[in-house]
């Protein structure tokens, strides 16, 4: 029996993974969130992906971490994702077409990532982007080694002078609060969220849609109603359909 899923190395990046033969197949590049690099969600999410003809790549940006510590989310750099993606987009295998897709902090991560490319005029700026249970606004930095649960005695807000991110060398105007400027970007948009969030408010996702209606833009948003930040079964199951048919309906020519 064949395998229906294969791995393959993107040379100085990483593991991708896509449907067998030699392509080409449409790319996307699956942000993580605050659980890191190491927890394996972003690969499980990139095999979904690659069960329905996508080379999917699980890209790691934060620092540090292993199997047991997330490592942080502080002054990453966004030219490095950059880098990627260009890797990414000419690989062999692909058709040319490459989307991005993050779920919380990896959510945050596509939608600037692409807003700051979209307003500096860096080529190769996303063919679609898609983002479940994204913030609004810049998000301070983040580290698993200081995380404590909400009502915990260590607990303490983001201190603001540690930043998440970076641009061309700077984090300077990326302070948290400061709006994600998504309206710049001019291609398909996907946006969910769970109305009963209880990390990311979906009051964040509902801003960014009337600011970004405000703009002529028409982005496709679900919201899950009475789901979680993590969806449940069924709900995950919804918000896969509706990705998976977005990211064909975009990135397959």
């Amino acid at each position: 029996m064949s395998l229906k899923i294969v791995r393959r190395l993107l040379p100085e990046w990483g593991t991708t993974y896509g449907p067998p033969g030699d392509g080409p197949f449409p790319a996307v590049m699956v942000f993580h969130g605050s659980e890191g690099a190491w927890s394996g969600w972003s690969h499980r999410n990139a095999v979904l992906l690659a069960a329905h003809g996508f080379l999917a790549f699980p890209f790691g940006y934060s620092k540090g971490g292993n199997a047991w510590n997330a490592g942080s989310i502080e002054e990453v750099s966004l030219d490095r994702s950059v880098a990627a993606l260009t890797a990414l987009r000419a690989f062999s295998y692909t058709n040319g077409k490459l989307g991005v897709y993050g779920v919380s902090r990896g959510a945050e991560h596509a939608l600037l990532l692409t807003a700051l490319m979209c307003r500096d005029a860096v080529d190769g700026v996303p063919d679609a982007v898609a983002a479940h249970s994204a913030p609004d606004v810049v998000c301070g930095a983040f580290d698993a080694r200081s995380y404590r649960d909400s009502g915990d005695p260590g607990w303490q807000p983001w201190d603001p002078s540690r930043r998440a991110w970076s641009w061309r060398g700077s984090s300077d105007d990326l302070m948290p609060t400061q709006p994600i400027e998504t309206e710049r970007y001019e291609g398909p948009l996907f946006l969910s969220h769970g109305t009963a969030d209880r990390v990311w408010s979906v009051e964040m996702t509902r801003r960014l849609e009337a600011r970004l209606k405000a703009h002529g833009r028409t982005p496709e948003v679900h919201y899950y109603y009475g789901q979680d930040h993590i969806p449940n079964s069924d709900g995950e199951n919804d918000h896969h359909d509706y990705l998976i048919s977005f990211l064909q309906r975009h990135l397959i020519a």
